[in-house]
């Protein structure tokens, strides 16, 4: 079932995440949280990418399987960064021939020292998108970010890129992770202003390492409420009471945006089963058969 499908239904939808192994011998070990995951019966569930190789060749693999042997919708990421045009073909012609017809494009981290882009190859996002419109009919998910992106100084102008790579063909978009609900409102006053309608999913993060979460939200950019440093800053030396603290917050998150008519909903479950199975549960009553 394609994601825009499921995304225009008058109720709730939750999704889960997933990533590849490092290694093949941690691969049973994630198809194990996958299966683990599916029995929390998320609306679809999506697969990251690693670029340059590693995590990537096992992407589709654990999507085919998210898809044909635990009957749920699918969701594959695909990165442009150091991917050629050829690389980016074949996993598209091997997405096909499993039948994930959800991809979600997205230009990925440029790895340190690396040459970026490589000669006649894609430099953005929308390019990636472009192509992926080209090559079947595939439902095509983005990325957004509430805070700008990093490497773009004006917000004003983030929005016009996003803007752009909507054109191209995105079907829907996944917000990064944030931790204050306003800004996530105020960004989709703003991107509707400027005539982005499709459907926003809501990229919720249950931080369970405070020392983690701290360097990744340095790296993008990302706003920490005083609330939550608070959060952090007491139990991020004791990890039952950090897991306890970034569920519930992640929780309240969950609620306040269902409240103020957010209908979609992502969590980065990180291959997890019992951190998301924690947050369904307290969201057993609000969310029912996704109401």
């Amino acid at each position: 079932m394609k994601i825009i499908d499921i995304l225009k239904q008058d109720r709730v939808t939750l999704s889960l995440e997933a990533f590849p192994p490092k290694n093949d011998s941690a691969f049973d070990t994630v198809i194990n949280a996958v299966d683990r995951m599916s029995g929390l019966r998320p609306d679809f569930m999506s697969v990251t990418y690693g670029a340059g190789g590693g995590t990537s060749k096992n992407t589709v693999k654990i999507a085919s399987h998210v898809q044909n042997d635990l009957g749920m919708t699918a969701l594959a990421h695909l990165t442009c960064v150091s991917s050629t045009r050829e690389e980016v073909a074949h996993q598209l012609d091997a997405m096909r021939a499993c039948g994930i017809e959800n991809v979600l494009a997205l230009r990925g981290d440029i790895p340190k020292d690396a040459a970026f882009p490589l000669p006649e190859q894609y430099r953005y996002a929308s390019e990636l998108v472009s192509e992926i419109k080209s090559r079947g009919d595939f439902c095509i998910g983005a990325a957004c970010y509430p805070e700008g992106h990093t490497e773009c100084e004006h917000k004003e102008d983030d929005i016009a890129h996003l803007k752009h790579k909507v054109d191209c063909g995105v079907d829907f978009l996944t917000t990064q992770m944030f931790f204050d609900n306003n800004v996530l409102y105020n960004f989709l006053y703003r991107i509707r202003e400027r005539g982005i309608t499709v459907p926003v999913v809501a990229g919720i993060m249950p931080v369970i390492n405070g020392k983690q979460i701290a360097r990744a939200c340095e790296l993008s950019g990302t706003y920490l409420p005083t609330r939550f440093k608070m959060i952090v800053d007491k139990w991020s030396d004791k990890p039952d009471a950090m897991r306890q603290a970034g569920i519930a917050y992640a929780t309240e998150q969950i609620i306040d945006l269902i409240a103020n008519g957010v209908r979609a909903i992502h969590i980065y479950s990180m291959n997890r089963p019992e951190v998301a199975a924690a947050i369904v549960e307290n969201l057993s009553y609000i969310i029912g058969d996704k109401q």
